[in-house]
C-alpha cells in the first residue's frame, strides 16, 4: 500500500509540474510570478548559516553560456532548485529586492543577481553582478533601468550589511568588460543587465560608503 501511495504521488508530482512547465511557456505573467517567487524564497530562507556554507561551493562562470531568459528556462529552474544563494541585494529607491547567487548559470539567472567572478568579497574590490533585464519592471534586474545618480544600493552576506552610493549609469557595449575589474584603491559595486533588447547593457556603479554588522534593525533595507 506504501509503495503504492508513493509512486501515486510521485507520478501526481511529475505531471504537476509537466502542468507548470506549459503554463509558464504559454503565459508570460505566470513566468514572471514564477520568477519572483523563486526570489522571494531565497531571500526569505536565506541565514548566515546558509551563506557560509554555499559560499564554499563551484559555481559556472562562463559567459558564453548564459542564455537569454526563456519560459522554457524559468520552469526548469522552478524544477531544479539549483542556485546558491550567497547574499542579499537591494535598491530601495526602485523596489529592487533580490538575492545574490553564485555565479552564471541559466538557473542562478533566472533567481537573481549572480556574482561575475569567481572569489568576489562584499565589501572589496569591484563586486560585479549580473541580472537579466525582463518586461515587468519589477522582476530581476528590470528596476535598474530607473535608478538615479546618488541612489542607495545595499548588499549583505548576513554578516555584514555593505552600504553603496551609485555615481555612474550609462549604456555600454557588450564589449565593455572593463567595467567589472578590479581599480586599485577602489571599492565598488557593479550591475549589470540588458538594454536596447539585449543589444547593450545597462552598467550601474556605486562606490562604498558604509559597512556595518548584519543586525535586525542593518537588514530591514532587504525587506519589501
Amino acid at each position: 500500500m506504501k509503495d503504492a501511495m508513493k509512486k501515486f504521488f510521485s507520478i501526481t508530482g511529475i505531471v504537476l509540474l509537466f502542468v507548470v512547465a506549459l503554463g509558464l511557456i504559454f503565459n508570460e505573467p505566470l513566468k514572471e510570478f514564477a520568477v519572483s517567487h523563486m526570489s522571494d524564497r531565497f531571500l526569505t530562507s536565506l541565514t548566515a548559516d546558509k551563506v557560509k556554507k554555499n559560499e564554499k561551493k563551484k559555481a559556472n562562470y562562463d559567459f558564453k553560456k548564459v542564455k537569454p531568459i526563456s519560459a522554457s528556462q524559468v520552469a526548469k529552474a522552478s524544477v531544479n532548485n539549483s542556485a546558491v544563494a550567497i547574499g542579499k541585494m537591494s535598491v530601495p529607491s526602485v523596489d529592487l529586492y533580490l538575492p545574490i547567487v553564485k555565479g552564471l548559470s541559466n538557473d542562478a539567472l533566472s533567481t537573481g543577481g549572480g556574482t561575475m567572478k569567481a572569489n568576489e568579497k562584499m565589501g572589496k574590490g569591484n563586486y560585479a553582478l549580473a541580472g537579466h533585464y525582463m518586461t515587468n519592471k519589477g522582476v530581476l534586474f528590470s528596476p535598474l533601468e530607473n535608478v538615479q545618480l546618488g541612489d542607495k544600493a545595499y548588499i549583505t552576506n548576513m554578516r555584514h550589511v555593505y552600504t553603496y552610493k551609485v555615481y555612474f549609469k550609462k549604456v555600454v557595449p557588450p564589449t565593455a568588460v572593463y567595467l567589472i575589474d578590479d581599480s586599485p584603491g577602489k571599492k565598488l559595486l557593479t550591475l549589470i543587465t540588458c538594454a536596447d533588447g539585449g543589444t547593450n547593457r545597462w552598467a550601474i556603479q556605486g562606490s562604498l560608503v558604509k559597512t556595518q554588522k548584519a543586525t535586525h534593525k542593518s537588514l530591514a533595507v532587504f525587506t519589501k
